[in-house]
């Protein structure tokens, strides 16, 4: 796909905000309310619920540090009934999601776990899907705008044998890290591919810039995510005594610690390269898909604007900052906010991190401060994700003098 050459390619500049390109505005449904688990619990359950689209997630059970090591280390499981359950079938399903969105899926192979992203045409994100295909269905798992994801997945059917499905309300979403138990009744897993690079993709890390495989420092590698959809039918045959729970804030502890992004780190101008999402959701050498150009211009001539990080906070305080608070480091000799605070965990290690995206021009080095407001401030040190500056390092073709006739009769 090629489009008009932007004449800013300047390492600094953001090479899609001139991409012409208009999104349909027709309204998505409603957003329906927040499914509770169908995993049979006690009147006398400790479990501490979240809000929002979270209100029937449980967050802990009391002891959140004890459940990420459970989680880590002894197959705890999580209950994640917020992700919305999908499954498309027909005979195109994979040419034609392959058509609208990042990853190639025309050749995905039954059982084999990956994830895409639905793009706006200036290459930022607007949905996230994790899939896995069993040979008669695509099985689709997000949590990132779900319904404006359908609305525009089913204005694309046009005349291809493809159906929708929201199964929310029939199966839900468990956790867990390596493996889920044996006794669970699943019917699909999904494995997340975090931190491998795919083939045709491409890292934007520094631990692993350039290279085809992750770097055997990237700390992804030490928790390696497993999502199972269950039928809520089988799963309230079961009871949550069966099994060792852990909450959805030590998920969110080891998914940050894993440097793994997820929907915190997404806003209204989130680039794929910001977050180092190539590795997993991008092909770089498929066809024509809404966003292409966007990528591939900043692929190939730019730097994304902004960069991922993974921040260690100061925990001297006992005062842990809120995700969207303001992140400041030193510009020109003055305090300045450079970035987003996106993610927030106590974790069992490594104490109080979180997760970042703050300005790629911010030096590597440089100390960062997180505003609480009121003039209250949390010290951070920062560990580099996304590499401040990649190379291009482009081997253009050759001159074909078959059909390249220019100066053949000097």
């Amino acid at each position: 796909m090629t489009g008009t050459p932007d004449p800013d390619t300047r390492p600094d500049a953001d090479p899609t905000d001139t991409l012409a390109g208009a999104g349909d505005t027709t309204p998505a449904e409603a957003t329906p309310p927040p499914r509770p688990s169908s995993l049979s619990r006690g009147l006398s359950s400790s479990a501490v619920l979240g809000t929002g689209d979270l209100a029937q997630t449980p967050m802990h059970y009391g002891e959140p540090l004890r459940e990420q090591r459970a989680l880590a280390e002894r197959g705890a499981i999580v209950d994640l009934p917020h992700l919305r359950v999908l499954r498309l079938t027909g005979a195109d399903r994979l040419t034609w999601l392959n058509s609208i969105t990042t990853q190639k899926l025309d050749t995905l192979a039954p059982g084999v776990s990956t994830e895409t992203l639905v793009l706006d045409p200036n290459g930022r994100i607007e949905g996230w899907l994790r899939l896995i295909d069993d040979g008669e269905a695509l099985w689709a798992l997000s949590d990132l705008r779900t319904d404006d994801t359908l609305d525009f997945l089913r204005r694309m059917v046009f005349m291809m044998r493809v159906e929708i499905e929201d199964l929310s309300d029939d199966f839900q979403a468990i956790g867990a890290v390596r493996a889920l138990p044996e006794s669970l009744p699943v019917t699909r897993v999904w494995a997340d591919p975090w931190p491998h690079i795919g083939t045709g993709s491409a890292s934007y890390a520094q631990v692993d810039l350039g290279e085809h495989v992750a770097g055997t420092d990237h700390p992804g590698l030490e928790t390696p995510f497993v999502i199972g959809i269950v039928a809520r039918a089988d799963l309230a045959g079961t009871s949550a005594s069966e099994y060792r729970l852990a909450g959805f804030d030590a998920w969110e502890a080891l998914r940050v610690a894993a440097w793994r992004p997820g929907r915190n780190e997404i806003d209204h101008k989130s680039l794929v390269g910001e977050l180092d999402l190539l590795r997993t959701s991008v092909h770089l050498a498929k066809g024509c898909y809404r966003g292409q150009e966007a990528v591939a211009r900043v692929h190939n001539l730019g730097q994304p604007p902004r960069r991922l990080v993974f921040v260690h906070l100061d925990g001297s305080g006992h005062i842990h900052p809120d995700p969207g608070a303001e992140v400041l480091a030193a510009v020109r000799g003055t305090q300045r906010p450079v970035g987003e605070l996106t993610s927030v965990a106590q974790h069992y290690e490594l104490g109080p991190i979180g997760l970042a995206v703050v300005k790629r021009t911010v030096a590597a080095d440089a100390p960062l401060s997180v505003d609480l407001g009121e003039g209250g401030i949390v010290t951070g040190a920062q560990e580099i994700i996304v590499a401040p500056e990649r190379g291009h390092d482009r081997t253009l073709p050759g001159r074909n003098r078959d059909v390249d006739m220019r100066n053949q009769h000097r």
